[in-house]
């Protein structure tokens, strides 16, 4: 399934603060008080009309833009990141910047045979304190599942991540509906057995699939999918992926 992402990631209270007043600019909520700004074109950021080269967005080495994200910076760190992946490949870049000057990167790479902690967004992540999970399984502390990069497949669902939580004027106005929204979740899927229908994705598939722990939002995700199996038949393992991914998204708004 394609994979396409270039963003400014950070604090969602900066980022919204930073955004304030910016045309197009929105501010999509991730996991551990961060948030995403989808890049869209040159003028999001750079107070320039049109896009980059070939409708392409602005990039790390665009001057502007890396003074705007000094700016940005000098209220917390901030990254700019990129993702393109394709049947199977592709490739990542990451570069981070704090208190005014860019202190890593850019770096790339289309090799992902190593550690994970070693790939660019993850590595930015962790220069952002994003931390792995308490209840993270060794060797499964993955930042870029954790913090919520796998929520949306391109920059149309973060664009419209983004202008759904335009309301929320702050990360705790947004995390306190969302626990809402959650835990209404988890009730209903509690008060109904689970029939037994199999389905293409058993519990494990469902963690590693949105980067959660096993909890009552993983029976909520199973009973998704079997509500979906009786209603349509069965589904393949890329239609449940792609069918769970868009149900756990609409969970987080």
């Amino acid at each position: 399934m394609p994979y396409e992402l270039t963003a400014v990631l950070g604090r969602f209270d900066l980022l919204r603060s930073r955004t304030a007043g910016v045309r197009d600019a929105v501010v999509a909520p991730l996991r551990q008080r961060m948030g995403l700004v989808p890049v869209t074109s040159a003028g999001l950021l750079t107070g320039r009309d049109g896009a980059g080269p070939a409708g392409r967005p602005v990039t790390v080495m665009s001057p502007a833009f890396e003074r705007t994200l000094g700016q940005w910076s000098r209220g917390g760190p901030i990254a700019y990141v990129e993702a393109d992946f394709h049947g199977g490949h592709g490739h990542q870049s990451a570069a981070v910047w704090r208190d005014g000057a860019k202190v890593w990167g850019p770096a790339r790479t289309r090799d992902f045979t190593g550690p994970r902690e070693g790939w660019p967004i993850n590595a930015a992540l962790a220069l952002l304190d994003v931390v792995p999970s308490g209840s993270a399984e060794a060797g499964h502390r993955d930042l870029f599942l954790e913090v919520g990069l796998g929520w949306e497949q391109d920059l149309d669902g973060w664009q419209s991540a983004g202008r759904t939580a335009r309301w929320a004027a702050t990360y705790d106005a947004w995390h306190a509906e969302h626990e809402r929204t959650a835990r209404a979740a988890a009730e209903s899927a509690r008060s109904r057995r689970l029939p037994d229908v199999p389905v293409a994705l058993d519990g494990k598939a469902i963690m590693d699939l949105l980067g959660l722990p096993p909890g009552p939002l993983i029976g909520a995700a199973t009973r998704h999918l079997q509500d979906l199996q009786l209603e349509r038949g069965p589904l393949s393992r890329d239609e449940a992926v792609t069918r769970l991914r868009t149900w756990a998204a609409e969970q987080s708004r």
